[in-house]
């Protein structure tokens, strides 16, 4: 994975994880919400990780 798509999914990560601490004192749904988008966003940087180390694995 290039160091830009990892900074990528690091960055959107921290943002989702800032916004479900704040969104707590707030809204309890809201907050359920950012966290599984959270959990889906650093669930998808490793699936994107996997598919390019196998996409590169059978290039060369």
């Amino acid at each position: 994975m290039s160091k830009s798509l990892s900074l990528f999914f690091a960055i959107v990560s921290v943002l989702l994880m800032c916004a479900t601490a704040i969104s707590m004192s707030f809204n309890a749904w809201l907050a359920v919400l950012f966290g599984i988008l959270t959990l889906f966003m650093i669930g998808g940087g490793f699936v994107v990780k996997a598919r390019l180390r196998r996409k590169n694995e059978n290039k060369g």
